[in-house]
């Protein structure tokens, strides 16, 4: 049993990052040994991984009898167009990892139909992004656009989003605090939208979204149950612009979305 004084720590420290728009936490298989450096209630809120954060928070929700994952702000909105509207005004003008301080122009927030039955979730803006402000508008948007249309779709019928809602600097790959601290917002705007499939482009996105350390041959071709949702994998767009031989992949990973959402097979694949 915690002591008072502690309790109170841990108490005000989950709330504070439910201020910072921090709700969902989760309970690491193995916890950092936390013995050599100082308590995690001495530290300050700059000074803590995501990683020791989650153990702080889940140990208040054992404590502290606060449930982990308390009401978010939009808990409760029937419309999820206003529901998504306010997460955006949640995550601010976010300063929450490192990526704030490297180059990043604007925050992608993420963009479409926010009662589809379809979710596209990609790695992370790049340039163009970064500079529009909305997720695939350069080449491989191109790409992803005509990828939907090849179902039978519009880019407003679906929703497209990132892991990550900054550009990482030389658009690198997001690092894994990175994704743990922004992926939170990602979940939230998922389960405002409630889509029936979705999506995961890339290696990125489906190992956040799945904690599942496989190569992209092994995660593709299956349905995953994602909190209640159908995910499927495919490969992100600015891989096929690479390597346009795994197009046809691709398209059977699409292929394999229309027959669960019940969409016509075109006569013929325009992609």
């Amino acid at each position: 049993m915690l002591d008072p004084e502690l309790r109170r720590a841990l108490a005000e420290r989950i709330r504070y990052y439910n201020e910072l728009g921090i709700y969902d936490f989760y309970r690491r298989e193995t916890p950092p040994i936390l013995t050599a450096s100082p308590e995690p209630q001495d530290l300050g809120p700059e000074e803590m991984t995501p990683r020791a954060r989650a153990v702080v928070d889940v140990s208040l929700g054992k404590e502290c009898g606060f449930e982990v994952g308390s009401a978010k702000p939009e808990t409760g909105i029937a419309d999820p167009a206003k529901a998504l509207r306010i997460i955006r005004e949640d995550l601010g003008d976010c300063t929450r990892c490192p990526l704030h301080k490297q180059g990043r122009k604007q925050i992608v927030f993420g963009v479409g139909s926010p009662q589809t039955d379809l979710m596209f979730v990609g790695e992370a803006p790049g340039a163009d992004e970064d500079q529009q402000g909305e997720p695939f508008v350069g080449r491989a948007g191109q790409l992803l656009n005509n990828m939907i249309k090849a179902m039978g779709l519009r880019r407003e019928d679906v929703y497209i989003a990132n892991i990550i809602k900054c550009r990482p600097p030389g658009n690198r790959t997001p690092e894994r605090e990175e994704c743990e601290t922004c992926s939170p917002f990602l979940m939230r705007q998922i389960a405002v939208i409630q889509p029936k499939a979705i999506v995961a482009l890339g290696a990125v996105a489906a190992k956040t979204l799945l904690a599942i350390n496989a190569p992209m041959s092994e995660l593709r071709g299956h349905w995953y149950d994602f909190r209640g949702t159908k995910l499927a994998v495919s490969y992100h767009p600015a891989f096929l612009l690479r390597d346009p031989r795994q197009k046809k992949e691709a398209w059977k990973d699409l292929q394999m979305v229309m027959k669960e959402l019940r969409l016509p097979m075109p006569a013929k694949n325009t992609e």
